[in-house]
């Protein structure tokens, strides 16, 4: 016995050594096992395959996998070791990855993968590529069973950047992490473009561009960090509820504050962070994709010590319109609540879609149907809370009663329309306005009765679309009752294969 604790001991330290771990630091990284030791509980890490290599390689062969606990509850990692062969995936690395995804589906438990690696490993040729294939494979098999986090500490470039994309969550810390599917020598023999790494990939890009980053942070701590943070959120798997911290108070809980915070006139921007803020237990959440799409808000948090899923129209950011990109970001957060039983609140103050040129022709309809079919075929509790305007099929797609919100309200300031007063007498009385006497006039004399007969804040709840105009002091109280009544939801799909989501 004493002589496997020396011979553990040993591997473990020689594995990556002195020299190793200073070539790390030097690139502003920590090594392998340092990660996991901040990720995981103290003394909850479980490795297995140790000793797997290729023949005459070294041990481990690049990465480090296993399972342990965050705050008591069980996730599998791996961490791929850049001080072995750069972190390369060959047969045995793949194959302890494999070990612990497999792990992983059949326990119902996160996997969280550690990403640093210079790629597939050249020398073992088409093995690297199959053992890539079978991350992938089992990616998706997972996907919607277990949450699936991926953490970009490194490189990650070529096929392995796939891994990152396929995951529900993406976490890079700048700097230091990259990722791409073809390195810059490539896009300049090819293009003749000359970009760096960090241009090319950088965490910035992937977080506010490509919108492939979920989150991005200064430096390793804060990251795992936040990664310990989302499991909190997190239900183990798709057949258990997201964890519950119990009732704090918030169906009795008045916040004044709100209706300070936003501005009665429709025009006038404010930030709905704010709202959220007011909203949530404690005034805490966690913001998906801060950096891109910011017109749109996709955020995790609690009311009443229950995870909600919160998605808010962003007044400050192009006025809180929807277009290609927010309709994208918000219908996969809406799928991803509704994987894992996460309820939905989402708060609307939209004017609509943007229009233009590109848009259209960028497949503005496509991406906007992203989100309609993500809101409808969702089965968890949806409440809907209309703060201000709400106008044309950005309302139908923000989860109106139409496409079935279980619950809808609405505060005394909403306008729920086709369109605002203003463009909807430009197109109904344009005759009439050009031949009156005193255009201007007549126009302000028709916007104004528009208002007073279409989008008075009682319109929708006399027709059954709005179930009440709420104070908008008891807007958290509303939803903490609301989501309340709702937790017993169920509904059943019709049976099929699969739909068809017009990716």
């Amino acid at each position: 016995m004493a002589d496997l604790r020396e011979r553990r001991h040993e591997l473990r330290a020689g594995i990556v050594g002195d020299a190793g771990a200073a070539r790390q630091r030097a690139l502003g990284k920590r090594t392998a096992r340092e990660r996991l030791d901040l990720l995981l509980d103290e003394d909850s890490f479980l490795e297995v395959d140790m000793y797997r290599r290729r023949p005459g390689g070294p041990y481990t062969d690049g990465v480090v996998a296993g399972s342990g606990t965050i705050d008591g509850r069980q996730v599998y990692v791996y961490a791929q070791d850049f001080t072995i062969s750069g972190g390369s995936l060959g047969e045995a690395h793949a194959s302890k990855i494999h070990k612990v995804m497999d792990l992983a589906m059949s326990t119902g438990s996160p996997i969280i993968g550690l990403n640093d690696s210079g790629g597939a490993r050249i020398q073992e040729g088409v093995m690297a590529l199959n053992g890539y294939g079978g991350i992938f494979r089992r990616q998706v098999e997972s996907s919607g069973v277990i949450p699936q986090i991926s953490v970009v500490l490194g490189p990650c470039a070529g096929g392995a950047a796939y891994s990152p994309a396929l995951a529900d969550f993406t976490f890079m810390v700048r700097d230091v992490a990259k990722m791409y599917l073809t390195g810059p020598d490539v896009v300049a023999s090819v293009t003749g473009e000359q970009v760096s790494h960090d241009e090319l990939g950088g965490a910035d890009v992937h977080g506010q561009r490509s919108g492939v980053a979920t989150f991005i942070h200064d430096d390793e701590e804060s990251c795992l960090a936040d990664v310990r943070y989302l499991v909190s959120l997190l239900p183990r798997n798709n057949l258990q509820p997201p964890p519950s911290l119990g009732p704090c108070g918030a169906t009795t809980d008045d916040r004044p504050l709100l209706a300070d915070i936003v501005p009665a006139e429709s025009n006038k921007p404010y930030d709905m962070r704010d709202v959220i803020a007011e909203v949530v237990d404690d005034g805490e959440f966690l913001e998906l994709h801060a950096a891109w799409a910011a017109n749109v808000i996709c955020a995790l948090a609690r009311i009443d010590g229950e995870v909600v899923g919160v998605v808010g129209n962003q007044p400050i950011a192009f006025a809180g319109v929807l277009d290609s990109t927010a309709s994208q970001k918000a219908a996969r957060f809406v799928r991803l609540c509704d994987a894992f039983g996460i309820p939905l609140v989402t708060l609307v103050d939209v004017p609509g879609f943007l229009p233009g040129t590109d848009q259209e022709h960028g497949g503005a309809i496509r991406h906007g149907a992203k989100l309609l079919y993500a809101y409808c075929e969702a089965t968890v509790p949806r409440v809907q809370v209309i703060l201000r305007k709400a106008y044309g099929g950005a309302y139908i797609v923000m989860d109106s009663r139409s496409i079935g919100a279980d619950l809808s309200f609405a505060w005394p300031t909403n306008e729920i329309a086709v369109m605002g007063a203003e463009g909807a007498v430009n197109i109904i009385h344009r005759k009439r306005v050009a031949a009156a006497d005193d255009p201007l006039a007549l126009r302000a004399e028709l916007v104004a009765e528009y208002r007073d007969e279409l989008m008075h804040p009682y319109y929708a709840a006399e027709r059954g679309l709005v179930d009440e105009v709420i104070d908008p002091a008891q807007t958290r109280a509303v939803l903490a009752r609301a989501l309340l009544s709702l937790r017993d939801k169920r509904r059943v799909l019709p049976q099929r294969k699969h739909g068809n989501v017009p990716l």
